[in-house]
């Protein structure tokens, strides 16, 4: 007995290193506050096996040794008030001890303050999109597992539907700040190694931090039942030496610089037909399938079918509205930050082309360019043209390689035309909903001690001036970023003629591309 006794305490009071070695066990991580979660669960896990063991000892102990056969007679200690005392003391003083460690790890948890670097993760169905503020970097990372593993065609791979197309890519040894939000319903991030699990709620800003101690690969996924594809939302994270981190921003600024130029290039090239369906089928099987399926038939009463729809037979310029822009109150996301011009031209032509649809319409890059800056404008002549360029009769190439490189020639130079208020205000609101809604909220109310109010604020009924300087250049060491970069002045003057009138406001500014150009400069 005394064996079985010394065991069982043995096994009680196993070293945490052991247990976390463990494989049906909770991770100990590579963060200091998944060590602190994990060294939490251990003491628990502890105090209820020692627990557990002292009241099924004395059970046991009691039904053995108090049996009828031996001629026990139960003991009468009705309404004791020691036993009442006893039984309320001590359960009190034992989740005072478990309250005490949990409370400071959950504190610890979330403290965010003091963050070396700041990302805002949007969740959306079904990808994350990952902002590095003070970087003007920004991405989306998808699922990576090949449609034909999914489908059963081919062998599962090591990381099944836990690999993307690009990873979140994080430093050790600095504290890392996320803001998470979603664009549709609600997700959640999670990776186990860091600790890190919050919800992205629409129309709201979660925070959550880490600190990784070591180099790797992580791997997590959406922990929220957020649709259909919600098994495949994974979550990849890359984690480098400050050093090699340091290197990788210097290159992906690289890379920003070199796919504008060869964004800018391909405007002025004229696809084939079968090039433009090729790169098309990738595109819309990486990004469009998912609701809309592999056939095109999409999901009745979800998701709408492609084949033979209104917009894939009617004009092309509605066709390209609705994949630039989306279309609210519906899941269908707008692509114009998510896809090159030269790829929504492509998989408009793949969508107007496949499952029998046959329009015989080709688009091209510089369509795209010239639908999305007549939408900017606020005017229908850009899409009235990407509508006329674009027939079902071809078009000689020497006459579409012309129309490109003279839609080229024109996007080169910002569109400073001035605009009514009506007009303003309308772009401004689009402009507003699509990149400031998600801090700012759409009510312009902010979050109360992470972002600022606009509605009534110092900034947006001060002087004109100041408004401009802190949308073009940002805010240092808060999360307001630079935008100058990011949007036209066209639309930066919209957004702001929006925000000035907007919620009552009713400054009655109107700021024009002339004046952000002019302050800009």
């Amino acid at each position: 007995m005394k064996q079985v006794l010394c065991c069982l305490l043995a096994l009680l009071f196993t070293p945490t290193i052991l247990a976390a070695d463990m494989p049906l066990n909770m991770t100990s991580g590579v963060t200091e506050i998944s060590n602190k979660v994990f060294s939490l669960h251990m003491t628990i896990l502890y105090i209820c096996c020692a627990i557990g063991l002292v009241v099924f000892g004395v059970m046991i102990y009691a039904i053995i040794n108090h049996r009828r056969s031996k001629g026990a007679v139960a003991a009468n200690f009705h309404e004791s008030t020691k036993v009442e005392i006893a039984w309320t003391l001590v359960p009190f003083v034992i989740l005072i001890l478990m309250a005490i460690p949990a409370t400071k790890t959950l504190i610890a948890m979330e403290d965010p303050s003091n963050a070396d670097l700041t990302i805002k993760i949007t969740g959306s169905q079904w990808k994350w999109h990952y902002s590095y503020f003070d970087q003007d970097i920004s991405y989306y990372s998808l699922l990576a597992t090949p449609r034909e593993q999914i489908e059963g065609k081919e062998t599962k791979g090591e990381h099944y539907l836990l690999e993307v197309d690009k990873p979140l890519v994080l430093p050790v040894n600095r504290k890392i700040r996320f803001l998470m939000t979603s664009e549709d319903v609600i997700h959640s991030w999670w990776v186990p190694a860091f600790a890190v699990k919050k919800d992205a709620n629409p129309g709201f800003i979660n925070e959550a931090w880490t600190r990784i101690d070591k180099p790797g690969i992580y791997r997590g996924q959406c922990a929220e039942l957020c649709g259909k594809d919600h098994g495949f939302m994974p979550i990849v994270v890359q984690v480098l030496s400050e050093a090699d981190f340091d290197n990788w921003i210097v290159e992906q600024e690289a890379q920003a610089s070199a796919a504008a130029a060869e964004a800018q290039a391909a405007l002025s090239k004229t696809l084939s037909k079968e090039e433009l369906m090729a790169q098309g089928e990738q595109v819309y099987m990486a990004r469009c399938a998912a609701c809309h399926q592999p056939n095109g038939a999409g999901l009745p009463g979800v998701f709408p079918s492609l084949i033979g729809s209104p917009i894939i037979k009617g004009p092309v310029a509605d066709h390209l509205d609705v994949v630039l822009h989306g279309r609210s109150g519906t899941a269908m996301q707008a692509f114009a930050q998510q896809l090159t011009a030269t790829e929504i031209a492509a998989v408009v032509t793949f969508e107007r082309n496949a499952w029998g649809n046959d329009t015989g319409d080709t688009v091209q890059a510089a369509d795209v360019n010239q639908a999305n800056s007549g939408a900017s404008n606020g005017a229908n002549t850009g899409a009235d043209t990407a509508a006329e360029a674009v027939q079902s009769v071809p078009t000689p190439a020497a006459e579409s390689s012309a129309a490109a490189s003279s839609a080229a020639e024109e996007s080169q130079a910002p569109v400073l035309d001035d605009l009514t208020m009506d007009e303003l205000m309308a772009k401004g609101e689009r402009v507003y909903l699509g990149h400031c809604a998600a801090c700012h909220q759409a009510t312009g109310m902010g979050l109360p001690g992470a972002f600022p109010a606009l509605k009534g604020s110092a900034i947006a009924t001060g002087p004109v001036e100041n408004h401009l300087d802190i949308v073009l250049h940002g805010k240092p060491g808060t999360a307001m970023q630079a935008f100058a970069s990011q949007l036209t002045p066209q639309e930066i003057a919209s957004v702001i003629t929006y925000e000035r009138n907007a919620w009552g406001n009713n400054t009655g500014d109107m700021v024009q591309a002339t004046d952000v150009n002019q302050q800009g400069q």
